[in-house]
């Protein structure tokens, strides 16, 4: 799996928005490697710069200082719509007859063909392939005709997927999450303004503190000045859509989303793996990082409960190897996980071992993981998962594999586990997902897991009734 998109947007009283902007971007780097960008506005001008690779290869020394003005927002990307180029990095821009626009997009609209296709029509002309410019197009061509709240609202009517979206119209910072809150999107206080970012982790890099996380369906306007800030809600849905994978694996330990911190939500998880699924051995070891709350959890139950499994360290990870994932050949894949992942013998060797990470994807480097610790003489290997089985796609921004390369996708738990080579495998609950994140099931995005999805997709099932946008037919702006 490949992260998400990060998006953030800030509003100052008296100084320039791209020292902080700068580093909001580092403190959501995780959440995409493939681009990065800052747009601002001087209150005369708009002022850009897009580039291809980390936050820290995308700025130069004098790039920031070419960002004039105090208002701005900014954007690291993984693609998971549009191709891989600059043409598709982000925040994109577009000057038009009602002012400059800029917009960044964490998420992915399953319609943007449609929308895209009638805006072609009506002579818009593309420049990329990606969905984050078919918002931009429709909001900008809104803008002709209705005020800022009004015209985002009509988009809003429009688009149909997942999107947290930070847009600046001339010099006015805005926000807007999706009605049914897919992707995170939360609002934060500085000394001299306003923030609006994907994650809280962003906002106390900048000092600042965490307001609240804007609501689903929600547009927040940050004042130019950096004074203060406008909320309207502008839809309403019966159910939210969260994406339970943002506290599993995507979002920092350290980020408050929706109400709870990420790290504790994954000890909590670890414990109710236990509970679920506990298995007596030795030693627990977390896969690095993602597995290491969970890990933390499980062993803290395990003890709870009487076991005298010791909570350990046993695999080092090498910090200058990259993803696994996006090796091009399985030979590469393999072999980054020997590259990656270093055993510590003497906490394994002779010794039952229980490996807790957050999923198994294609099933790959799980496999490789589990030779690797026999290789180093352990005795046992039993496998724990913090998360319910992928058993489908994501579209809605995450890039995962397709049905047939998941190792779910048509395989039981048993299937799995002889295909792996561990001595056990368990998975955690739906349920125990809910009940850990104090909602609903009703009120998740669960389809990565179930095969349901909360939105219109061709040819999958949906968990709710949802109705899809008519493109082609304007929609009714209300009066309020």
């Amino acid at each position: 799996m490949h992260e998400k998109c990060g998006v953030v947007g800030i509003s100052l009283e008296d100084r320039d928005a791209a020292r902080p902007l700068y580093y909001s971007l580092y403190a959501l780097q995780h959440r995409g490697q493939e681009s990065a960008g800052i747009v601002t506005h001087d209150g005369f001008q708009q002022h850009s710069h897009v580039e291809m690779g980390l936050v820290g290869d995308a700025f130069g020394p004098g790039d920031l200082e070419s960002l004039n003005g105090s208002n701005g927002i900014g954007h690291v990307r993984y693609p998971t719509a549009g191709s891989v180029n600059t043409c598709c990095a982000q925040p994109f821009s577009v000057s038009f007859k009602s002012g400059s626009l800029g917009l960044s997009h964490n998420g992915n609209l399953v319609n943007a063909d449609e929308i895209g296709d009638e805006l072609a029509d009506l002579g818009h002309a593309f420049t990329s392939d990606g969905d984050t410019e078919v918002i931009a197009h429709d909001l900008a061509r809104n803008l002709l005709e209705e005020d800022l709240v009004r015209a985002v609202k009509r988009t809003m009517e429009r688009i149909h997927g997942s999107y947290s979206l930070t847009i600046m119209h001339d010099e006015t910072v805005l926000g807007v999450r999706d009605p049914q809150g897919n992707r995170p999107l939360c609002i934060g206080e500085l000394d001299d303004g306003y923030v609006l970012t994907s994650e809280s982790a962003a906002i106390d890099t900048l000092d600042g503190e965490l307001i609240r996380d804007v609501e689903p369906g929600e547009l927040v306007v940050l004042h130019p000045d950096g004074t203060g800030y406008d909320t309207y809600q502008l839809v309403e849905q019966a159910n939210t859509a969260h994406c339970f994978f943002e506290h599993v694996y995507f979002a920092r330990p350290d980020s408050t989303i929706d109400g709870s911190l990420v790290y504790e939500v994954r000890r909590e998880l670890g414990r109710k793996l236990w509970k679920e699924s506990g298995v007596e051995s030795d030693v627990v070891l977390p896969v690095p990082d993602s597995g290491r709350a969970f890990a933390s959890g499980y062993a803290e139950a395990a003890q709870d409960a009487g076991s005298d499994i010791e909570f350990a360290e046993g695999l080092m990870k090498n910090r200058y190897v990259g993803r696994t994932f996006i090796m091009p050949t399985q030979d590469e894949r393999e072999r980054a996980v020997r590259l990656k992942l270093n055993p510590i013998k003497s906490t394994i060797e002779g010794k039952k071992v229980t490996i807790i990470d957050d999923s198994i994807v294609r099933g790959t480097t799980s496999t490789q993981l589990i030779q690797l610790l026999k290789d180093a003489g352990a005795e046992e290997v039993n496998v724990r998962i913090g998360a319910p089985a992928i058993v489908a796609p994501c579209y809605m921004g995450i890039d995962m594999a397709s049905r047939e390369e998941l190792i779910a996708g048509d395989q039981s738990v048993e299937e799995i586990c002889d295909e792996i080579e561990a001595d056990s495998l368990s998975y955690l609950s739906i349920d125990a997902i809910a009940e850990t994140l104090q909602t609903s099931k009703a009120d998740l995005c669960l389809g990565c897991v179930t095969g349901e999805y909360p939105y219109d997709i061709e040819g999958e099932e949906t968990d709710r009734e949802v109705t899809r946008p008519e493109i082609g037919e304007e929609p009714t702006v209300a009066d309020d």
